[in-house]
């Protein structure tokens, strides 16, 4: 069952998934139907989930579920990746390539290949205080507050140069 983020406790559980662009104003509303059409019939073994979602700066969505109204399934949980492979269907935005990683550059979200982290950070592109987004973020508490966090506070630390993580 759908509710309003507001209405889902800030330990509701989040999974985080940055599309390959931002949505144009059209694809936007597409992905929003698809995920509250989702979101209302989202269930475990038969019994109603209270989900919610929100897509940030048109390319972050945010899947949002209540552990404590109902515990997920594998299979629950693996319906949403349905959802998002529809919504790629429809719009062509990737949400489920992990060879890129989201970092903000003006205020904008830019996909960065793996492949190319360490020579960004060795050139100064990129830096311990970049701001990237928290796809690990495990709570919509957490999401809200720390949804941007520098490099150096994320998983991408390990990237760095050493000389980097010493000054």
């Amino acid at each position: 069952m759908y509710l309003s983020v507001e209405k889902l406790r800030k330990e509701s559980r989040v999974w985080i998934y940055v599309g390959s662009r931002a949505f144009t104003d059209q694809e936007l509303k597409i992905a929003e139907q698809m995920l509250l059409s989702f979101c209302e019939q989202w269930s475990a073994h038969g019994q109603p989930l209270q989900t919610s979602f929100s897509i940030a700066r048109k390319q972050i969505i945010v899947m949002m579920l209540d552990e404590d109204f109902q515990n997920p399934s594998g299979c629950s949980i693996d319906s949403s990746v349905g959802v998002l492979r529809k919504i790629q269907a429809a719009t062509g935005v990737d949400f489920l390539d992990r060879s890129k990683v989201p970092v903000l550059r003006n205020d904008t979200v830019v996909m960065v290949p793996l492949t190319e982290l360490k020579v960004r950070f060795s050139s100064g592109e990129l830096t311990p205080f970049s701001p990237v987004i928290n796809t690990l973020a495990a709570t919509r508490g957490e999401w809200e507050e720390r949804g941007i966090i520098p490099v150096e506070k994320s998983w991408m630390v390990k990237y760095l140069p050493k000389s980097a993580l010493s000054s």
